[in-house]
């Protein structure tokens, strides 16, 4: 299998019923024009039932204060519990969909189904990008999300995960060194 991989909470509603908050491991970007994200979700899971009829969900990142409650909606069944009320977590509708964002999240991925593929143990709803929230504080000063600043997780056979330390960036490999040149015994790079 393929691991890391990230830990997200899906939170869905649909019609009168509470809204409900699943932990799902199966989810990654797909397309990026049109953005398209899926997650993959048993079929005997509550909240599959849930995104079938309203054909949508929130992709909540989870931060390591989070980690808890993420763990938590992974092995609780919504059936039983209330989760947002039972973990204390808060419900944020922006208006983009009817199924709430997790407040606490750094960031909110909203999401319309638009195809599910049967393929075994899971299912997979495909689906389109059709809003985001970020929470400011986690926003650099050029406007970019700053992902080591919030510590989000990953998952890799049964454990958690912290992410953030920066080992690069796109292309580093191929750039060019700067060049260095010799000033009074002193090696100084030019940039």
């Amino acid at each position: 299998m393929l691991y890391p991989v990230p830990s997200v909470m899906v939170s869905c509603k649909s019609g009168e019923e509470r809204s409900n908050i699943i932990t799902v491991a199966w989810a990654g970007t797909i397309c990026s024009d049109p953005a398209m994200v899926s997650i993959s979700v048993r079929p005997e899971r509550y909240s599959y039932n849930i995104i079938e009829k309203s054909r949508e969900f929130v992709i909540n990142l989870v931060t390591e204060e989070l980690t808890k409650a993420c763990d938590w909606c992974g092995v609780r069944s919504g059936r039983d519990h209330d989760k947002f009320k039972e973990l204390g977590l808060k419900e944020y509708f922006s208006g983009i969909i009817e199924a709430p964002a997790i407040e606490e999240s750094p960031v909110n991925i909203y999401c319309k189904v638009k195809k599910i593929e049967k393929l075994g143990s899971h299912d997979m709803f495909i689906s389109e990008v059709v809003g985001v929230t970020v929470d400011d504080s986690y926003m650099d000063k050029r406007g970019r999300f700053a992902l080591e600043s919030c510590g989000l997780i990953t998952y890799s056979h049964g454990e958690y995960y912290s992410l953030g330390k920066k080992i690069g960036s796109f292309g580093y490999s191929v750039k060019k060194p700067a060049r260095a040149k010799k000033t009074k015994g002193k090696i100084r790079k030019t940039v």
